[in-house]
């Protein structure tokens, strides 16, 4: 009888574990893809493009291996510093200033105004329209003699507009204002969704307390968006950091480098010269500016995000 009930005890043990083990190798198989997907077309182009990075090669002839050469030439290369520096002057350029609209668009699409369907579709446009078509519609909109925004200047007095995408000085900021135009949306969407996750009580209570509308906004608003400000500040400034279709359409990189970003220079070099160690090792350098970023702001995040 003894033999019995232990029998008794054992065996749904035994029959758990093989539940578990079985649960176990069932996750593991439907992972398996993902798994083997991250693997082919992530983990080792990155691992390989680490290797080719302390190498010479042309695709052509076998690649020579040359150690630290090709980050001593990114050091002392000036294109690079210029590049380099156009890179962060365009994400200083947008990053603040797309994040300050997209908010007061989506406080503004948060109320209840006529037609607020339709503006909300109107600002998400951009998004979802072809970078190449956008980029082709501010060329023409840029243009000195043709320009929509020439004309507009000549209008209102101005006789000596700016030579927008031909002038050193003027064809950043142009492709900026271009940016900024087109990712309003993206982020007005992400703090819409914040928006109305606010609890309205919240507001209720400020108000009998007396509270205005900007001590509204100062003290329910923005302390409530701060994870939400937080994504969108992380999300802006990778995006950012990659800039590529706007300067390689409107601009081509010029004139005279002005425009030249890190991902554009980063294709220049791999798919134009053919010095794909010089290239790659701009790509890891990328990778650890944006890394060297993205860690700072979450080293930050919890002094001035609000969870609850």
């Amino acid at each position: 009888m003894a033999v019995d009930v232990r029998a008794r005890t054992i065996a749904p043990r035994h029959t758990i574990g093989r539940l578990r083990r079985r649960t176990a190798w069932t996750a593991y198989g439907f992972l398996l893809p993902n798994l083997l997907g991250f693997l082919v077309f992530t983990f080792f182009p990155v691992l390989a493009a680490l290797l080719i990075s302390f190498t010479s090669w042309d695709l052509l002839r076998p690649p020579t291996w040359v150690g630290l050469a090709n980050y001593q030439r990114l050091v002392e290369d000036p294109i690079f510093h210029r590049v380099l520096r156009n890179t962060v002057l365009y994400v200083l350029g947008t990053v603040p200033v797309q994040m300050l609209l997209a908010l007061l668009v989506a406080m503004a699409l948060n109320r209840r105004i006529p037609g607020r369907l339709f503006f909300r579709t109107a600002y998400f446009m951009p998004v979802v329209a072809s970078t190449v078509a956008v980029a082709l519609v501010w060329r023409w909109i840029f243009h000195a003699d043709f320009g929509l925004l020439n004309s507009a200047l000549y209008m209102l007095g101005v006789n000596d507009p700016p030579n927008w995408l031909s002038s050193t000085r003027w064809a950043l900021p142009a492709i900026v204002i271009m940016s900024i135009w087109q990712q309003i949306g993206f982020s007005m969407v992400l703090f819409l969704a914040g928006l109305q996750a606010v609890p309205a009580h919240l507001y209720e209570a400020a108000k009998i307390d007396g509270a205005n509308g900007w001590h509204r906004f100062r003290f329910v608003t923005v302390p409530m968006l701060s994870s939400t400000t937080f994504f969108v500040l992380v999300i802006s400034v990778i995006n950012s950091f990659q800039v590529f279709d706007q300067a390689f359409i409107m601009t081509e990189g010029g004139p005279a480098n002005a425009t030249n970003t890190l991902v554009f220079n980063i294709y220049r070099y791999a798919f134009q010269f053919f010095q794909m160690g010089y290239a790659t090792a701009m790509a890891w350098v990328l990778f650890a500016i944006i890394f060297v970023v993205t860690v700072v702001q979450f080293r930050y995040q919890r002094q001035w995000v609000h969870y609850d």
